[in-house]
């Protein structure tokens, strides 16, 4: 099979198994208690959070290890809101094309009675920090962009956003998922207030990721019952993830420069494939501005479903922009907000390399893909 679904998870790298092999039988134990073991694990924890502050040029008690970016990102607009509500602070700024663990989050806010600000984004993916700017409100207790979308792999202009929101003196959220690792994500270049990340889009494992929280950024937990994370997150912490992640981190950002500029050679040959090939291919998101491993394309006229079955029946794993709801093919929240055109909507594929893809699996993959789209037009 070519594995070409790395925007969804990614494999478990040697050096990350390696790291978590001690913790699944020596150091099992509890980081809150006071023995001998659990205080190895103490240490293990206290380890890897320093190495995740330093990875994102923070310090290690602005970390908080979540269950990954959901619940980072839950955490982020949920926990912003409970701790500003009493200034009067009750208005949230998004965009149109974020991950659904925002969406839904904001959704769930107006149900707490908070405003809902969603930003519009143009044809490639991209919102304009001007926007950013005329929504700003003296209600405002967020701003929340993403650093790169997860379906069309645009990149979001996030050092003027974030200049935008310096200037205002209102936080600024983003959710780096899809980012880390092959962008340059610093905390304070651009210069952001909260940042969610996850691990198994690192080469980490499921289950586990990290909220950034710049110190004196207002924040109440969302989950009770502790006094881990500075009571920022209550649970006994999952010591085996975050070590993992620690070391998954490390990694992508030591490679990060190297591994980017391979992974955009493969894309941008992916690219000119397929639109040499399969007359229609219609590109999604950015052409400049774009992450360097994401590839996706609709193909009007036909059904994402049915492509994706097509390319997994001649052994290439791809996704989809698009969900099935209801019995019914609905399109990408995403390609419907940078197109009003329905048949692109219901007819995007993502395509999106990894660490381990070859020339010669694009290159098989493009003929595919190509195969595949042809036998459906017949």
């Amino acid at each position: 099979m070519i594995y070409l679904d790395h925007a969804a998870t990614t494999p478990v790298r040697p050096e990350v198994r390696a790291a978590m092999e001690p913790l699944l039988t020596d150091r099992f134990g509890n980081p809150s208690s006071v023995h001998t073991i659990g205080q190895q694990a103490r240490a293990l924890l206290d380890g890897a959070r320093d190495t995740v502050a330093r990875c994102l040029g923070a310090r290690a008690e602005e970390i908080v290890f979540t269950s990954g970016g959901t619940e980072a990102d839950n955490l982020a607009l949920i926990g912003s809101f409970l701790a500003r509500r009493a200034e009067g602070k009750h208005h949230l700024i998004t965009v149109q094309t974020e991950h659904h663990a925002i969406l839904e989050s904001a959704e769930f806010l107006e149900e707490l009675e908070a405003e809902v600000t969603l930003l519009p984004v143009d044809g490639s993916g991209r919102v304009d920090p001007e926007a950013v700017r005329a929504a700003i409100r003296p209600e405002t207790f967020l701003v929340s962009v993403m650093a790169a979308n997860n379906e069309i792999g645009t990149v979001a202009p996030l050092a003027e956003i974030a200049a935008v929101c310096r200037e205002a003196e209102v936080p600024l959220h983003t959710d780096a998922v899809q980012g880390m690792g092959l962008l340059e994500m610093r905390v304070d270049a651009p210069y952001v207030d909260l940042l969610s990340l996850s691990a198994h889009k690192i080469y980490g494992p499921k289950g586990v990721g990290a909220l950034y929280v710049r110190r004196g950024t207002p924040l109440k937990p969302i989950l009770h019952g502790g006094s881990q994370e500075r009571r920022r997150r209550g649970g006994t912490e999952n010591i085996v993830g975050i070590v993992a992640l620690a070391r998954a981190l490390e990694l992508a950002v030591a490679e990060r420069q190297t591994e980017a500029a391979r992974q955009t050679a493969l894309r941008d040959h992916l690219i000119v494939a397929i639109e040499g090939s399969v007359p229609g291919a219609v590109l999604n998101g950015d052409r400049v501005h774009r992450l360097p491993n994401n590839v996706n394309f609709s193909f009007p006229g036909l059904e994402s479903d049915t492509l994706l079955l097509g390319l997994d029946l001649e052994g290439v794993c791809a996704s989809s922009g698009s969900a099935c709801a209801a019995g019914a093919v609905e399109p990408s929240h995403v390609i419907q907000a940078i197109s009003e055109n329905h048949a692109r909507g219901i007819s995007a594929v993502r395509l999106t390399v990894g660490h381990s893809t070859t020339e010669a699996e694009v290159d098989a993959a493009a003929e595919i893909v190509a195969r595949v789209v042809a036998r459906l037009r017949e």
